[in-house]
């Protein structure tokens, strides 16, 4: 995938058998018999549709959480071959000094069924309480557009998007977020999104499966108190 280690790995494997890699491929189709692959590009301000090149195979990394789960197909069949495998071809000379924790965050991002998201809506860092209290009560993960990150609201693990986390939970719930791409790209293939924005005309309803248009600091309130009752 477009990990760290996978970008590392197949960056040289497809420099040894001069093929054509796209990385960081958000969404992918075929052209014939070449890939057709979508990717971020200025910093996630455009998307690109790119076609690697070159004479040997073609290949891609895939941003993790940026896909739905495979459905299995027992009607189809191949044939598995096995190539050598050399590691030490491979072998990295990068040494790891140190690991750094993501902070606070108990339930990880790329992990939750549930997201509960704050934005530039929420107008001060103090209010994302609202959102800590709704995810509290859904059993969900924190997170967060960069505007807010940016503006030091929350710490950085919170962020998703292009330049954080690209994530892909049962529910997506994106509360006074607008809906910017870098946004859109890290959490559009969520299987239900939830947008809440008093803007009817935000982005983020574009993608939405449901949307509320209204005030925040009225709906979070009263939605995280109904849930609190329903759960006895």
């Amino acid at each position: 995938g477009a990990t760290f280690s996978g970008k590392f790995l197949f960056g040289r494997l497809s420099a040894i058998l001069s093929s054509g890699l796209a990385s960081d491929i958000t969404a992918i189709e075929w052209d014939g018999d070449n890939i057709l692959a979508t990717r971020p590009a200025y910093g996630g301000k455009a998307l690109l549709k790119v076609s690697p090149a070159g004479p040997g195979p073609q290949m891609a990394t895939l941003r993790p959480k940026a896909f739905q789960e495979p459905i299995m197909n027992d009607s189809r069949s191949g044939e598995t071959t096995v190539w050598p495998f050399d590691d030490t071809k491979f072998a990295s000379r990068a040494i790891v000094l140190q690991h750094v924790s993501e902070g606070d965050q108990q339930i990880s991002l790329t992990d939750a069924d549930i997201i509960v998201s704050g934005g530039r809506g929420l107008r001060a860092p103090e209010n994302f309480k609202l959102i800590r209290e709704l995810a509290d009560t859904m059993g969900a993960a924190v997170g967060a557009s960069r505007a807010t990150v940016d503006a030091g609201w929350i710490p950085y693990a919170h962020q998703v998007g292009q330049t954080g986390k690209t994530v892909n939970p049962k529910l997506y719930v994106a509360c006074g977020i607008s809906g910017a791409i870098q946004h859109l790209v890290g959490m559009q293939s969520s299987k239900t999104i939830v947008a809440i924005n008093r803007d009817s005309e935000a982005p983020i309803f574009k993608v939405a499966t449901y949307g509320v248009v209204g005030d925040i600091f009225e709906i979070l309130p009263k939605l995280t108190e109904r849930l609190k009752q329903m759960k006895g």
